[in-house]
Formats: C-alpha cells, structure tokens, sequence
C-alpha cells in the first residue's frame, strides 16, 4: 500500500470511528493484506488499536500482529485478555513467537510463555537457548518429516494430516527414527510420481544444509546462493532441527544491510525504525563516533601545524590545496572500501583473495590517479593561474598533481586493504569504512604533500 493509500484509509477508519460503525471498519481492514493491516494500526491512536484489531478475523488477526511495530505489539500483549493473548499464540508460527519474544519486557514474556501448551513452551525455550545472531534464532521447527520407506501416497495423507501447523509444505525432509537428515523431496516429486512409489527411489540425498550455530547471515548467504526457499538446519550430530525459510531470510539481509549502511555512517545501530527513536536514543547512537572522528581527526591539525611555517616560506597558494587533496582522497578511498565492504558481505571476495584485491586496486589506482593529476594540473595552470591570475607557477602544479597522484594510490590501497584486515580480525568489515578511511587518508595525504613539496620546490625559489 503506498503512503496516501495508507492516509486514506486510516482517515476512512479514524471517520468509521466516529461514527461507530464497525460493521464497515470490520470489512474495510479484513479486505487489506496483513502488512497493510499492521501500518494501518501502527498509525493509529493507543486507544484505537484494540478495538480496531478485534474485528480482524481470526487468521488474520495473528499475520497482522506478527508484522506490526513491537511498540505496537507490546500494547496489545498488554491489553489482551489471557483467552485473547492463547487465541493470537495459537495462529502464529513458533518462529514469530520467539521473535517477539525476543523484543518483549520480562513481564510480557511471562504471559506468552505462560499461555503456550508445554510442547511450544519447550521449543520455544529450546530456540532462546541458541547464541544470538545464529540460525538457530530464526529458524522454525514447524516443518514436514517423511520416511524414506514410506510410499507417496503415505506422504501425501501425512502432508494433509499435518500441513495445516506447519510454515510451509514444499519442501519436505526425509529423517530417520533418529531424526538424522537423510535426503529431500518436494511436493513436485511426489506429484509426478505414482502412489505406490517409495520415496526412497527418487528422493534427493544430496542435502544442503546448515548447523544451528552458524552465523544467520551465512545461512542467508547460502539460500541466496543456491537460489532456495528453504535450508535445513541440523545439530552437531546432523540431525533435524528446524529449517529457515526465504521470508526469514528477507528479514536478515535487511537487518544486516541496514546494520552496515549505519555502521559506515558512523551511527551506532539501532533495532528501532527511525520514528520509534527518541532524540536521546539518536544522540546515544552518534555521539561516541563523532567523539572518536573528531579526536582522530587532531592528527590532521598537528601535522598542518608542524609543517605550517615550512609550506608559507614556499607558497602560500599551497594551502588552497590541502581541502583538495584531503576530499579526493578520502573519496577515492571510501570507493574502494564500500566495494570491498560489500563483496566480503556477499562472500564475492574472500581472505584468501588479498593480494589479488590489492593488485587490482593498485592497477585501478594509478590509472584513476594519472587521470585526476592530469586534470589537477591543468586546472591550476591555465585555470587558476592563467584566467584567474594567481601565481600557479608550473612546479607548484607539478608538486601539487604529483601529491595528488601519491595520495589517491594510497588511499585506494588502503580503503582495499582496511576492511580485509578486519575481516581477519573477527571484526565487522563496515567499521573501518567511510569515516575512519577518511581521516586516516587525511593526515597520509598531508604528510605526502608536505614532503613532496618540500622536495620539489625549494631548487626553483632559491
């Protein structure tokens, strides 16, 4: 639903309200899709939820609840009734449960735990056990268990029997008494198969599959990969335990794109929608990185310090340079970075292709960086010097486009070489990005100027 299709609706339903009819709000809001359903109530009055979320339909009221804000979530748990509360519980996967179980205050999780028969109860706290971030947390246990002796027609009557409680029917998962995962069918082969067949002839053991402690953004990676609607996830002795499904993994990837993007803007994370942040949350999220710049970024002043005096007995015009230099190369470092960053991130490159990076950036680098002192030199020679009348002799040129060529070379290495260093530390790659590439490129390039300078230009003024 786009935002005015959104506003719209909601001043219909806020108009409905006002005039108590909600025999038209019940039809209006069981007509939109569950995620039309959550915006819609989201957006409305505390007061408003709860009698607005009543005449949703059953199905629909627990899709709806799964896709609504936590804020908005927790006002309901709060509100419902223990019959209201058991009735939402039971329509929901158990992966959903545990999601919001996960977003909830300890009072709240009390009273879903308390709510769910034994047999939820237990995995639910059998998921809760698993270390975060791992597949284990998103994966659901509601999945379709087959025999490899059984015949299709036996797979079909048990597909029917169970499918009404489980996320999807699809794939199906071939296990032994042990629960040991032995191979794959799907609903397309038991189609094109007669029912007196066993399983067993056609069934795929070739089985990809993932441990429940790997990282969830490698089991998204995988799906992904492999182009899968769902992975199995299996334990330390291969036997089932769940699966992870691609809306499951939709989430993740935003989750960890929205992750990096924050990370590279220098902002601490957050798990809340803009919006749902109050300014002391966004305060909290910014302030310790700009801290950490703004103190790094002292290494700047104290080398234009050092070396001030030096470079005014030279030239002057010399500092109308440095703002150049210092943006060029923190631009050209930040392209590398960000696409290191995201080739790690969709495992395209990995530790053992260093040097093949490294080499292939330098190629890049000197060519970018023959290309911009060209330019660099052309626009202070007959640009600045000659239309505009500054004293842009030749050799400043030259020492200004011959820093300019150092400085984009080394920061092209360095934004290359920066996140594959903090992959092989355990570290997430999007730290080093953006802002701490610029400000360690900033003070290289001052260095490199100063010297060059230094070098260059003293036989030409004496």
């Amino acid at each position: 639903m786009e935002y005015e299709e959104l506003q719209q609706t909601i001043d219909r339903v806020s108009e409905l309200l006002s005039e108590k009819n909600f025999r038209e709000i019940k039809k209006l809001i069981n007509e939109l899709q569950p995620q039309d359903s959550a915006l819609l109530l989201d957006e409305m009055s505390e007061k408003d939820i709860l009698p607005i979320f009543r005449l949703l339909s059953k199905e629909n009221a627990a899709e709806t609840f799964v896709e609504m804000s936590s804020d908005g979530q927790e006002l309901l748990l709060n509100s419902f009734s223990d019959a209201e509360l058991k009735a939402v519980l039971d329509e929901m996967f158990l992966d959903d449960t545990v999601d919001i179980i996960e977003e909830m205050p300890a009072n709240v999780v009390k009273r879903i735990i308390k709510q769910s028969d034994p047999e939820t109860r237990n995995q639910i706290n059998e998921i809760l056990k698993y270390p975060k971030d791992s597949a284990g947390t998103i994966m659901t246990v509601e999945y379709v268990s087959l025999r490899e002796h059984w015949t299709v027609k036996e797979c079909f009557d048990r597909i029917r029997k169970i499918a009404v409680d489980k996320e999807t029917i699809y794939n199906c998962y071939v296990t032994d008494d042990k629960r040991m995962l032995i191979g794959t069918v799907t609903v397309k082969d038991l189609l094109l198969h007669d029912y007196d067949t066993k399983i067993s002839e056609f069934m795929q053991r070739e089985v990809l599959s993932a441990e429940a402690n790997d990282d969830k953004e490698f089991v998204a990676q995988q799906i992904s990969k492999y182009d899968l609607s769902a992975l199995p996830i299996v334990d330390s002795e291969n036997r089932m335990v769940g699966i992870v499904t691609v809306d499951d993994v939709l989430d993740v990837l935003e989750q960890e794109a929205t992750e990096d993007i924050s990370i590279m803007a220098a902002v601490t994370p957050s798990t809340d929608t803009y919006m749902e942040q109050s300014i002391w949350q966004i305060w909290k999220n910014r302030i310790p990185w700009l801290l950490i710049l703004m103190i790094s970024a002292t290494f700047t002043g104290l080398i234009i310090n050092t070396f001030e005096g030096r470079l005014n007995q030279l030239s002057p015009l010399l500092f109308a340079c440095i703002p150049m230099l210092m943006d060029t190369g923190g631009n050209a470092g930040s392209q590398a970075s960000v696409t290191v960053i995201r080739g790690l991130a969709l495992g395209e490159i990995r530790l053992r292709d260093t040097l093949r990076v490294l080499w292939k950036e330098t190629r890049v680098s000197v060519l970018l960086a023959l290309c911009l002192s060209v330019v660099c030199f052309g626009k202070l020679y007959l640009l600045d010097g000659l239309a505009f009348g500054y004293n842009y002799t030749w050799y400043i040129c030259l020492a200004v486009s011959l820093a300019l060529f150092a400085t984009v070379v080394i920061a092209k290495v360095v934004g290359c070489m920066m996140p594959i260093l903090a992959k092989a530390c355990k570290l997430d790659p999007a730290v080093v990005a953006s802002p701490f590439i610029t400000t360690i490129v900033d003070a290289l390039s001052l260095i490199i100027f100063c010297f060059i300078s230094m070098s260059i230009l003293p036989p030409f003024l004496s």
